[in-house]
């Protein structure tokens, strides 16, 4: 089973017969069915039923020659809105399976953001079609959760959000000049970490990290799509798995000016989140390219 399942309100899924009956009905009574062909004799297919607004599962697998279907693998998903962000984004497949993980270097976030790939037949589509690379493309991101918090905010005046926001927009400068190769925009940067590491160490004797940190992403685990966060909440809504009846909530973060919604089963949430509030947990992040031909983007 899925560990993420329970994020979209399937808590109660132990065994592989309920998995397996789970799947059956996903497959019967999709949403939304998929197709591809990866070869002369294969054809790729997927089957996608919401449970909740924007939260479902998606199975994948295989038709052959005979038109036998053979499953293959299911994953949880949910459907962010808007726009994360324009950077440029390369595409891998899974070792294993016919699955594909994202990757985006938005300056923003300081890592490469490594995400999984929720819209594998677009690309397959296009892969297969030898329409690579496309250019234009944009990137939604979302993410579901099985563990959180929620925190009270940092009290901060007008002055300090326009003098941090200033401050961030001249990093973001830094750091692109450092990719250039810029050796002064390298050193600025190393004399900065310097001074924040610092001025932290000082601080942190006599006061709570949360109350320093305001907002951190941070890659969690050993697999690379999944994070430890801490984001500002912009907006949240409450919505009902169909099927199971449990309660889940969608939390709209934004984590290092990056914005991203997240999808948590309201039992492994502490705390009432609310606006201005802050979120903090671990999440597997999911990702939708938006590509111009498919979904009109200019």
């Amino acid at each position: 089973m899925h560990k993420y399942l329970r994020a979209i309100g399937f808590s109660k899924i132990q065994t592989p017969k309920q998995m397996h009956e789970l799947v059956m009905d996903v497959i019967q009574s999709a949403d939304k069915r998929s197709y591809t062909s990866n070869s002369e004799t294969t054809m790729l297919a997927e089957f996608s039923k919401d449970f909740a607004d924007r939260v479902g599962i998606t199975v994948c697998g295989e038709f052959d020659e005979k038109d036998e279907f053979t499953f293959e693998y299911s994953f949880p998903y949910f459907r962010g809105e808007g726009i994360s962000t324009e950077e440029d984004i390369s595409v891998e497949r899974h070792a294993e399976k016919e699955s594909y993980a994202g990757v985006c270097n938005d300056l923003r976030v300081g890592v490469s953001l490594i995400f999984y790939l929720q819209n594998m037949m677009d690309y397959a589509k296009i892969k297969y079609g030898n329409r690579l690379p496309i250019r234009g493309t944009s990137l939604t991101l979302s993410a579901l959760s099985t563990s959180g918090k929620i925190l009270l905010p940092i009290c901060k005046k007008k002055e300090d959000v326009a003098r941090v926001e200033k401050e961030t927009n001249n990093r973001n400068k830094l750091i692109a000049q450092a990719r250039a190769g810029d050796e002064e925009a390298i050193e600025t940067l190393t004399l900065e970490d310097m001074d924040i590491y610092n001025a932290i160490s000082k601080k942190i004797r006599t006061e709570d990290v949360l109350s320093l940190v305001d907002t951190c992403f941070m890659p969690y685990g050993v697999e690379c799509d999944q994070y430890s966060v801490l984001g500002e909440i912009l907006e949240c809504s409450e919505t009902k798995n169909r099927l199971t009846g449990e309660e889940l909530w969608m939390i709209a973060l934004s984590c290092n000016d990056l914005i991203f919604e997240v999808c948590i089963n309201k039992k492994d949430l502490y705390g009432e989140p609310l606006p201005g509030r802050r979120f903090k947990g671990t999440i597997w992040m999911q990702g939708i390219i938006n590509f111009p031909e498919i979904y009109g983007v200019s």
